[in-house]
């Protein structure tokens, strides 16, 4: 058979049209694949990134967690402590703070922890004015071993707090920072030197089981060598006055039952520390510490929380006029 005698080839015409319509066929399906490749890059990337895996929550309770970064704004600077968000270093309040302010207040914990490792330095012998006695002593303590240095300080530092609240300056003779002391003398000279307006020695009293209640001592009037309470035995006797009222109201506890006949009041003229003070002062013992009614109480921190309250508010009521 010739080759003139076979199949004529399709017109070219026919099979270029084909080829058209396949083509116009595959723009769609690029087309999308061209938007998913695009949507999979990350801006500026030349390649799309990889999607990870979440972490299974084994891996994650195992691993430390990650903290994200805090963002601040490029115009924000770091925040500064405003001075009046702060206390003051010495614990005290701004000065012009408070109805005391101006007012200054000399608190003498009665003894000092350490006095018992110094026995021979506080039975040294100074001058009251009228007769010598011992630097200090020890103090007393409860039967169970609470001692009254221990005592004094922890209703001094409540009080000091009460009293800044107010706007008192506060100072201390001492608090538990020398190693014993001060001697019964220099007490009295630091409420003088800071010119107080109201000294309190807080104190506990050691008498026997069954004595109970609290009681103020007063100055005796007393001129004799460098002591002479001529000036100050009738502020002394208010401040005492108005201690001993506040205390009853804010403690509930009577006044003693064994000094000062129910009054809750005691004059004495052997103390060093009113003998030789130039500045209203008096002493609180606050309880006896011998007997286990009062004890109780002065172990407890919510009752010696009410002491420092009465004595403070004593002290205001005082200083208020």
């Amino acid at each position: 058979m010739s080759y003139d005698d076979s199949q004529p080839p399709a017109p070219r015409r026919f099979r270029n049209s084909t080829l058209l319509i396949v083509l116009i066929a595959l723009v769609p399906t690029c087309l999308a694949g061209w938007l998913v490749w695009q949507a999979m890059k990350g801006p500026g990337d030349s390649a799309p990134q990889k999607v990870l895996p979440l972490p299974s929550p084994t891996a994650t309770a195992t691993t430390q967690p990650v903290k994200s970064p805090v963002r601040t704004p490029a115009t924000s600077h770091p925040a500064s402590k405003s001075p009046s968000s702060s206390a003051p270093a010495d614990n005290k309040p701004p000065t012009g703070n408070g109805p005391l302010a101006g007012r200054v207040v000399v608190i003498d914990p009665g003894h000092n922890p350490n006095n018992f490792n110094h026995g021979r330095d506080i039975a040294r012998q100074v001058n009251i004015g009228n007769s010598s006695k011992e630097c200090d002593t020890t103090g007393t303590s409860t039967n169970g071993g609470y001692s009254e240095a221990r005592f004094t300080l922890d209703v001094s530092h409540r009080l000091r707090t009460l009293l800044q609240a107010q706007g008192a300056t506060v100072k201390f003779t001492q608090d538990n920072d020398r190693s014993f002391g001060p001697c019964v003398d220099e007490r009295a000279r630091i409420g003088n030197k800071a010119k107080a307006d109201a000294v309190v020695s807080v104190h506990g009293d050691g008498s026997a089981a069954g004595n109970r209640g609290f009681h103020v001592i007063l100055p005796a009037l007393v001129r004799a060598g460098a002591a002479d309470t001529g000036p100050i035995v009738a502020s002394s006797h208010d401040l005492g006055v108005r201690i001993a009222g506040k205390f009853v109201q804010d403690t509930g506890s009577a006044p003693s039952n064994y000094i000062g006949g129910g009054t809750g009041l005691d004059t004495r003229s052997d103390l060093g520390g009113l003998n030789l003070s130039t500045v209203p002062k008096v002493f609180i013992e606050c309880g006896n510490m011998r007997d286990p009614n009062d004890a109780a109480l002065m172990t407890s921190a919510s009752w010696r929380q009410k002491a420092a309250q009465g004595i403070a508010d004593g002290i205001i009521s005082f200083l208020h006029g």
